[in-house]
């Protein structure tokens, strides 16, 4: 790794920077004259084909807004077609299976909703008026004496003449029944007594029926849907559930019953009509808090303005708001108070994507139908338009799945100027790149001659400037006695290593370069290489006080290489090692068999690396220090050398380290069995 000194360009770099304006010009000149040209020439064959295929685009949207109205124009027609004197509630049910919308709220002929109506569910008795009744309710509630006040409930039964009331105690007694632990006796009055003809029609003080509650209650006292029993009046319950006639259960009785047999029963079948059941409740309750139900007949003024208001509201013929989330209702234009249709703008979408795709006749484009609301997209649209009468707050936009097919629908002679125009440019850029790769290449030469030239004498002109002044004191005789004189030789011969060890250096990186380099192979023992590598430098601790700890335990397996060479590997380390570490030095050298490989590890407490500089440790040229005063000296190529050497005998050499506490570089090489082992694989 060179110093960064500042380096000026030859003469044959200067000289580049017009070669490359002239490419430049020579390249972007032709080339715009050809591109305008080109774009000239096919500028009205595109708009040509741009009006035509926007033609058949928009032509393609109006076909599919007919299809959509014609859709919505038949829901609208079986709406309008609903007859006014069949019961509300046969009407919901019939609209819901067939799946003409999500919900329906019907509508009689005075503007009163004929369907959904109903209390909300509550099945609590409250005692009657009558002595008995607050007895039976006292012993109950108050004294707590719940077999007394079963037989008081049994008692009122089998004396009252009325249906209503007699059902309602047998329920009561049932209820008290379960409260003293006996659950059959209770199941038995639930599903056997109140199961009676007279008690079909019974009702609750809230109009709820009281035999659906009874069942309901059954099952959850039996909680056993295998047991015959329980599927037996599962599908009792069921099929009441689902039937729309007379006599009508409450709405609220219906959905409250559904929800709850669905969450107790695993086997119950799927309500087809339960979500239409909960949204037709939620629009009604909505509804009913901005003063569009009509009430009940009698109101007077209040009810004819209710209604009047109403039809006013819902005279529409279209898809609107509904005033729910995501839902959306359609009312017949000749027929506002008979039936108003509800659905979710999934079943919308879902329902608008279906004909939109059965009805795309122009390939590669990609039509949708959005909300007005929604936003803009991601990507405009090339078209966009309303989705029709029924829909007008939805618009149908359709995208192009090529981003450009105006171009690729240009004729022939459109196409072949396009494609001799970009081979005309292709051609001259192509040229261009040849010349300044080979230009590039010429700089480049050109730098790194100067970069080695400036590190070659920098490093070198060091050592060679000390031994002379070092040479010339000694011949002058500017000494004061022998051990000056020593301490000077000494001096002189270690600037001397110095230099010896960069020429080698520099040697052995134009081997590497020129791939001359060459190594006797042969067994070696770790003991060997390591004992050298110590003796090389030791006199160098010794001399400025450091510790070097060499570990290496006996029995250690022996290595295929070059033993001078793998000797220069530790020499190299363990000298960095004591470059890089200041003040008290302590090195650890130690060696460790690990399987197949042969692992020598050489750890400092230096100065440490961060971890930018540690991946570029082993680079050639490459110094932590690149400052011009840096203490260290050398020319960034020992650490190159290492990495070539040791993958020259197909091992690794690795660094961990962290700034301020030393580093740690590890050296792994096949042990001999190994090599040994590869060897036979091959061969074999």
């Amino acid at each position: 790794m060179v110093d960064r000194l500042p380096k000026k360009w030859s003469g044959h770099s200067q000289s580049a920077w017009p070669l490359v304006l002239l490419l430049v010009v020579a390249v972007a000149v032709p080339a715009a004259c050809v591109l305008w040209f080109m774009t000239e020439a096919m500028r009205n064959e595109q708009l040509a084909v741009r009006g035509r295929l926007t033609a058949v685009y928009q032509g393609q949207l109006d076909s599919l807004r007919r299809r959509l109205d014609d859709y919505w124009r038949d829901k609208e027609t079986t709406l309008a077609s609903v007859d006014p004197d069949r019961p509300g509630a046969e009407i919901f049910a019939e609209l819901v299976r067939s799946r003409v919308a999500d919900s329906v709220i019907v509508y009689d002929a005075s503007g009163q909703v004929a369907y959904p109506v109903d209390p909300s569910p509550d099945i609590s008795d409250q005692p009657s008026g009558s002595p008995e009744w607050s007895r039976a309710w006292a012993l109950e509630y108050r004294e707590q004496d719940h077999q007394a006040a079963a037989d008081a409930y049994q008692t009122l039964a089998g004396e009252s003449s009325d249906a209503h009331t007699a059902a309602r105690a047998l329920r009561a007694r049932a209820r008290c029944l379960v409260k003293t632990g006996q659950k059959p006796a209770a199941v038995e009055i639930l599903t056997e007594e109140l199961a009676g003809a007279n008690y079909r029609d019974a009702t609750d003080p809230r109009g709820n029926f009281i035999l659906p509650d009874a069942q309901l209650r059954a099952l959850e006292l039996l909680a056993e849907p295998a047991a015959d029993e329980y599927q037996r009046i599962l599908k009792a319950l069921v099929a009441r559930l689902e039937d729309y006639g007379d006599p009508l259960l409450p709405a609220g009785q219906r959905r409250f019953l559904m929800q709850q047999l669905s969450e107790i029963a695993p086997q119950c079948p799927e309500f087809p009509t339960l979500q239409a059941e909960v949204l037709a409740a939620d629009y009604l309750e909505s509804r009913r808090t901005n003063g569009f139900v009509v009430p009940p007949s009698g109101g007077g003024e209040k009810e004819g303005a209710a209604r009047d208001r109403l039809k006013a509201a819902l005279r529409t013929g279209h898809l609107r708001p509904s005033g729910l989330d995501d839902v959306w209702e359609l009312v017949p234009a000749d027929k506002p108070l008979a039936v108003v249709a509800l659905f979710n703008q999934q079943r919308i979408f879902r329902e608008m994507e279906s004909l939109i795709e059965s009805g795309l006749a122009v390939p590669d484009v990609t039509v949708k139908l959005l909300a007005r609301d929604a936003g803009p997209s991601e990507d405009a649209s090339f078209l966009a338009g309303p989705a029709g009468q029924y829909l007008p707050d939805w618009q149908l936009a359709l995208w192009l799945d090529d981003p450009d097919p105006f171009a690729a629908s240009a004729d022939s002679r459109s196409a072949m100027y396009l494609y001799s125009g970009v081979v005309v440019v292709l051609a001259m850029v192509a040229l261009a790149g040849l010349v300044a790769r080979y230009v590039g290449g010429q700089i480049r030469v050109t730098r790194l001659r100067n970069d080695l030239i400036a590190t070659v004498s920098h490093e070198l002109k060091t050592p060679l400037s000390s031994i002379r002044a070092l040479i010339d004191t000694l011949l002058e005789g500017r000494y004061h006695d022998e051990e000056q004189h020593r301490e000077y030789l000494q001096l002189a011969a270690k600037e001397n290593e110095r230099l010896s060890r960069l020429i080698d250096n520099f040697l052995a990186f134009s081997r590497m370069e020129r791939n001359k380099q060459t190594f006797e192979l042969a067994e070696v023992e770790v003991e060997k290489i390591v004992a050298a590598a110590v003796s090389a430098v030791r006199e160098k601790f010794d001399a400025c006080g450091g510790r070097l700890q060499v570990d290496v335990p006996a029995g250690l397996p022996d290595i295929i290489g070059d033993a001078d060479a793998l000797t220069t590997v530790l020499v190299d380390l363990l000298d960095n090692a004591h470059k890089y570490t200041p003040g008290e030095k302590r090195v650890v050298l130690q060696a460790s068999a690990e399987g197949n490989v042969v692992r020598i590890e050489v750890q400092d407490n230096g100065v440490g690396l961060s971890r930018r500089a540690a991946k570029k440790v082993f680079d050639r040229f490459y110094q932590v220090d690149q400052s011009l005063a840096r203490q260290t000296g050398g020319c960034g190529l020992g650490l190159s050398i290492v990495q070539f050497i040791v993958t020259a005998h197909a091992g690794s050499v690795s660094v961990s380290s962290q700034p301020g506490r030393g580093s740690t570089f590890t050296v792994t090489l096949p042990a001999c069995e190994a090599v040994a082992a590869n060897g036979n694989e091959r061969t074999g």
